[in-house]
């Protein structure tokens, strides 16, 4: 078997083709060991990594417990609501200081001998450390080593390279465009785990395009149409499609909670399905969020973490007016899981050459795949592009897909 060197142009000629002559990824891209690996650290270890919902947070005292990469990392907010980071390590002698996610009160302290910090990672107790000073000790030293945090709307991220752009940059253009929701005020309903025998490209891929919709998903194709489909994207790390309109003509299920207040005319009547690179999964709708975060675990596993947020101008609803919108999502998941599975299968033992992408209804793969690229061959995160938008109103661009009959106002 020839080892391929994915830190080198050569490896990615047919992804940076243009879109009309680029094909998919290889399949060593997803079945791969040394590809998931290497992934791990050109990518998880580099790029902006969401690790859950900003509200899971939202007070001092709370720990979240995550993996990043190879790494562990815990989260909480000092007793001044400063967001911070630090890696999951006693700066003693390297203990895990917490297994899973917890309350702490005002202390980080570690199992093994005791060691305590703050909420802000300095250390403040070292137990019977001092019977026998130490000349060379001070304990402004030795505080946690800090990792850098960060939150947008109900997101909240991780990202340990100091290289790579802040989290404003990453975004783009995301932030104002997403703007009228006003998403950092939306109030979880639910969560629940689902786990993919596939890897976490081909879930994120699956959700970009609207390709499969008929076939795979006929119930969401009834208010998700694919005539109804345009493409969503601005300066970014992410890749974005619309529904414009959401029809509740044949379905009208998730149409039964309340819209959010303010929303102007088009993200009223609108869905936006917008993946962020590199791991997350969000779907906007007028009356709520579906939010799927993937966790890889191994080439061949993906955890996806998926949680359901309303505005809060919905107030209190019943079990009864949200399960309709739930259930809806569970379904199309159990959907998914079936078709991306199958195409796990299909490139662990197939593993034959990839096809050509379809510019119809692919371009958002081709600007996913070229992110990959560059995070594989760059040296430095400090020489990340950040993709530009399509151009409203320019065919080249759009693929065919039309022009939005109710356009973000963004794009106006």
């Amino acid at each position: 078997m020839t080892t391929i060197d994915w830190t080198g142009d050569a490896a990615w000629i047919s992804t940076r083709q243009p879109m009309r002559k680029s094909s998919g990824l290889p399949p060593e891209a997803y079945t791969g060991t040394d590809f998931y690996e290497l992934e791990k650290d050109k990518v998880f270890s580099r790029a902006w990594v969401c690790v859950g919902i900003a509200a899971d947070v939202a007070s001092s005292g709370k720990l979240l417990v995550r993996d990043v990469g190879d790494r562990s990392v815990i989260i909480t907010r000092d007793n001044d609501g400063v967001l911070r980071g630090f890696f999951n390590s006693c700066r003693h002698r390297g203990t895990e200081l917490a297994e899973a996610d917890c309350e702490v009160a005002n202390t980080i302290r570690c199992p093994y001998h005791r060691w305590g910090y703050s909420l802000d990672g300095t250390l403040v107790s070292t137990p019977l450390f001092d019977e026998v000073p130490r000349d060379d000790f001070d304990k402004a030293d030795f505080g946690l080593a800090s990792v850098r945090v960060d939150t947008w709307g109900v997101l909240l991220f991780v990202c340990l390279d100091d290289d790579t752009p802040d989290l404003a940059t990453w975004l783009g253009d995301l932030p104002e465009r997403m703007a009228g929701y006003e998403l950092d005020n939306w109030v979880k309903r639910s969560e629940q785990e689902l786990t993919f025998r596939a890897n976490w490209k081909l879930v994120s891929e699956n959700f970009q395009e609207y390709y499969h919709l008929t076939w795979v998903h006929p119930e969401l194709a009834k208010v998700s149409r694919v005539a109804d489909h345009y493409r969503y994207q601005g300066a970014g790390m992410y890749c974005g499609q619309t529904t414009t309109p959401v029809s509740g003509d044949d379905r009208d299920d998730w149409l039964l909670l309340p819209p959010a207040s303010g929303l102007d005319a088009s993200d009223l009547v609108s869905g936006r399905f917008v993946a962020i690179f590199p791991n997350v999964l969000l779907s906007v709708l007028p009356n709520h969020v579906w939010v799927m975060r993937l966790s890889p675990d191994g080439p061949g596993t993906t955890v996806e973490t998926c949680t359901l947020l309303l505005p809060p101008s919905t107030g209190e609803v019943g079990d009864d007016v949200v399960d309709p919108t739930l259930s809806f999502w569970v379904d199309v998941n159990s959907e998914d899981i079936d078709i991306v599975e199958a195409g796990q299968r299909g490139l662990a033992k197939g593993a034959v050459p990839p096809g050509p992408l379809a510019p119809r209804f692919e371009e958002p793969l081709h600007r996913f795949q070229n992110i990959l690229a560059d995070h594989f061959t760059l040296s430095s995160m400090a020489d990340i592009a950040v993709p530009s938008g399509d151009r409203p109103g320019n065919e080249d661009d759009l693929f065919g897909s039309g022009f939005n009959p109710e356009p973000p106002a963004i794009e106006t």
